[in-house]
Formats: C-alpha cells, sequence, structure tokens
C-alpha cells in the first residue's frame, strides 16, 4: 500500500507529533512499512484456525472461594462524621 506524504503529515498533526521536514521521509518509509506489513497479514488464509482466547491452551489458576476478611463496618462507621441505617451520609453537592 502507496501512502501520500500528505497523509503522513496529517496523520502527525493529528497524533501530535512535531518534526522536522528533514524527518518526514524517515517517517514516511516507516508508515509504508508498517502497511506492508499489514497487508502481509492480511493475506493469511484464516479460515481453518479456530479462535483462542489466549495463545497457549493452558488453564487458569482459581484462587479458592473463602472469605479473607471481616466485617468492619461498624468500626469504620464509629468514625464517619454522619452515618443512617448503615450508610455513610454525605453533604449534598448537587442541587
Amino acid at each position: 500500500m502507496s501512502i501520500p506524504l500528505e497523509i503522513v503529515q496529517k496523520i502527525a498533526y493529528l497524533a501530535r507529533i512535531a518534526f522536522q521536514p528533514a524527518e518526514l521521509h524517515c517517517y514516511h518509509q516507516d508508515m509504508q512499512q508498517i502497511f506492508s506489513l499489514i497487508d502481509q497479514l492480511q493475506a493469511v488464509n484464516t479460515e481453518t484456525i479456530v479462535p483462542m482466547a489466549h495463545p497457549q491452551a493452558q488453564e487458569q489458576r482459581t484462587m479458592p472461594d473463602v472469605v479473607t476478611e471481616y466485617d468492619q463496618h461498624q468500626k469504620f462507621q464509629a468514625i464517619a462524621p454522619m452515618t443512617q441505617l448503615d450508610y455513610y451520609l454525605v453533604p449534598q453537592v448537587i442541587e
């Protein structure tokens, strides 16, 4: 895929990338190579390949569903400025 220099300049402007005019040629070549690689990847036939969630077929380690913290809400509400029915009350900030 061929990319005009004006497109490279526009992309740099939109991305807020500042470069010297002499660097434009290098960036243009880099973008040409990137799009060439994308074209090569899109040319690969993937019809028979099953999508995977992870490239390695292995199971995730799981942790047991065990309570490790105890209920401390009474302790925290005791130091709160205002509470009611186990809820924290805060001043109204939006009318």
